[in-house]
């Protein structure tokens, strides 16, 4: 059997590549604005390109969502990073935009198939929200260093691009960790074996997926214009805007890492609906911006709740299928709706100015978060709100969960397909009557 730092290695791999993956989303805004400034493009224009390198990840994504097994992880990272290098170096390397557009489409198609590499391996995992979790604490921290550095080693496009595709050389040492095929890595510990059959929770997966990509259009689409809220509206420098960047993915950092220490003590369910709110009054904040204070209060806060969901959102599509295939394609959805943001922000700015879109914005973020809410409440395996034990059969119940041997399998397991409650096949002796009558509220045919 592999050994433990084996295990931890794997998971070393699996984050460096979700930060890889993400790296071209979270430094989104300065993409943009570079390529407008640089190759002088208007705002749409700009936009379109920054749509059109996400297209391409997402297209990665819907394309490797079930192929990651067979073609084998360490293969498919590979070459997903050794496409990131070559397309962004190319369209860091060159000024004719239909070259740097061809560039940044391959270079997004190799960000997409690091993050599909890495989402169907975290999916595996025992605790995938504690390892999405990881993976956003060091995009964050990635970003935010990116922002501080960028503006001080002068303007044009290349910088951000050629940021991207080092990002890519630095991680290849890593994807020698990871398994050649998923078979030969299946006894491998802390990983779970991949379950057979067809993808489960079809319906609750198409609403996961469908939501997540109008959330990730709407975050994307003030992502991507904030560059320009700060310097246009607010009537900041490139500098401090970068800043205000920094200091708003450190307070990512703040929340996830809050994220991770808070766990399932909340369950996903309110989270990802009070978080979404949230989300919605910073954005109405953010486009709303006229200053220093109120810019740098909404991006700081927006980006301290975002990355929290966020994580909570990849553990709930990573619990739907423990092979990873809800995972990838919620995550290439969301990939999708990324990709429509920038122009999406673009155009509904030019046409309704930056209030009226941020209105738009927080409405459609506000619709969404009522289905997100109700699959997290029923779709998941674990109790997903605070008093589901309490519902399962109340104290009695819970006490005998707690004195059971095998607490774990008194509830069903995140991933598993059945959503079956193992019960204890020991008889109670007569005097425990009570207690055994209290058990019984708890099997299966009893849940409401």
């Amino acid at each position: 059997m592999p050994s433990r730092p084996r295990a931890r290695g794997a998971l070393a791999a699996l984050v460096a590549l979700f930060s890889a993956g993400y790296l071209a989303p979270y430094l989104l805004p300065t993409v943009v604005g570079r390529l407008a400034a640089g190759l002088g493009l208007g705002p749409s224009q700009a936009g379109l390109v920054g749509s059109v390198l996400l297209l391409g990840s997402a297209s990665a994504g819907f394309t490797l969502a079930a192929r990651v097994e067979w073609i084998g992880p360490r293969r498919t990272a590979r070459l997903g990073l050794l496409a990131m290098a070559l397309g962004y170096g190319s369209a860091a390397a060159t000024g004719t935009l239909p070259l740097v557009v061809a560039g940044v489409v391959l270079g997004g198609f190799g960000s997409g198939t690091a993050t599909a590499v890495a989402a169907s391996g975290i999916a595996g995992r025992p605790d995938p929200q504690r390892a999405s979790t990881l993976g956003l604490l060091s995009v964050s921290a990635t970003a935010g260093a990116l922002y501080l550095t960028l503006p001080r080693l002068g303007g044009g496009h290349s910088l951000p691009l050629l940021a991207l595709a080092c990002a890519a050389v630095l991680v290849w040492p890593v994807t020698g960790r990871l398994p050649g095929t998923v078979r030969a890595d299946r006894g491998a510990r802390g990983m779970r074996a991949p379950a057979a059959g067809p993808l489960p929770y079809r319906r609750a997966g198409a609403v996961l997926a469908g939501c997540l990509l109008c959330w990730s259009l709407a975050q994307n689409a003030l992502w991507g214009v904030s560059g320009r809220i700060g310097t246009g509206q607010a009537g900041l420098s490139e500098v401090t805007v970068g800043a205000v960047f920094a200091l708003a993915l450190g307070a990512g950092l703040a929340g996830v890492t809050a994220a991770g220490a808070l766990g399932s003590r909340l369950g996903r369910a309110v989270p990802i609906g009070a978080g979404t709110v949230l989300i919605a009054a910073c954005v109405l904040l953010s486009s709303a911006a006229g200053g220093l204070a109120s810019f740098a209060a909404g991006e700081i806060l927006w980006n301290a709740v975002y990355p929290v969901v966020l994580s909570y959102l990849l553990g709930l599509a990573a619990s739907l299928d423990p092979r990873g295939r809800w995972a990838v394609l919620v995550g290439s959805a969301s990939s999708l709706g990324t990709a429509c943001g920038p122009l999406a922000g673009s155009l509904l700015s030019e046409t309704a100015g930056y209030p009226g879109m941020g209105a738009v914005l927080a409405g459609l973020l506000l619709l969404v978060a009522v289905p997100m809410t109700a699959v997290a409440r029923h779709a998941s395996g674990r109790p997903l709100v605070p008093g589901s034990i309490r519902r399962r059969g109340g104290a009695p119940a819970a006490f005998v969960a707690g004195a059971a041997p095998a607490t774990t399998a008194l509830l069903p397991q995140v991933g598993a397909p059945e959503q079956q409650i193992a019960t204890i096949p020991a008889p109670a002796p007569a005097r425990r009557r009570p207690v055994r009558s209290a058990f019984r509220l708890a099997r299966p045919s009893d849940r409401g």
